[in-house]
């Protein structure tokens, strides 16, 4: 399940004191994933000024799965959960070298008149492209997807 989105490595500058991948640095390749997701529907860097339209996280949700180390090759795939005209329900999954899932990102993206900062419709051409994604059954939803945080206490 997934399109592969981006691809990238562990950077040594982003190891912490316990030698694997620091936790905001799973945070940062999933904002690059974001970006490249942007880049392939036509709202990269140039294109946000000529179609007027930028883009908004709302929210993130990130599940720690497995460690990164220093160099490792990682690869990000992206499912698109729902979407409408002005928002994108995004499940993105981290995977190590060795194809183990290390960590997942579910993401709320708004598109955003930046002019007002007031959410807008997407441009056509930009829905258009996402037509290339498909959208995952609510049935078919990887396990993280719709996950809520809290400790799970035992009855009795």
């Amino acid at each position: 399940m997934g399109q592969l989105i981006y691809d990238t490595r562990v950077a040594s500058a982003w190891v912490d004191y316990n030698q694997h991948m620091n936790d905001a640095e799973y945070a940062r390749v999933f904002s690059y994933a974001v970006d490249a997701f942007w880049d392939a529907l036509g709202l990269g860097d140039a294109e946000r000024d000529t179609v007027g339209v930028t883009t908004f996280t709302l929210e993130s949700h990130v599940c720690f799965l497995a460690e990164c180390v220093e160099d490792e090759a990682l690869r990000v795939t992206l499912d698109v959960l729902d979407r409408d005209a002005k928002r994108f329900h995004l499940f993105f999954s981290l995977y190590r070298a060795d194809d183990t899932l290390a960590a997942t990102s579910e993401q709320m993206l708004m598109a955003i008149d930046p002019a007002t900062h007031r959410g807008t419709a997407f441009p056509e051409a930009v829905s258009r492209a996402a037509d290339a994604y498909g959208q995952v059954e609510r049935s078919d939803w990887p396990s993280q997807a719709g996950r809520q945080i809290g400790i799970r206490r035992k009855a009795g």
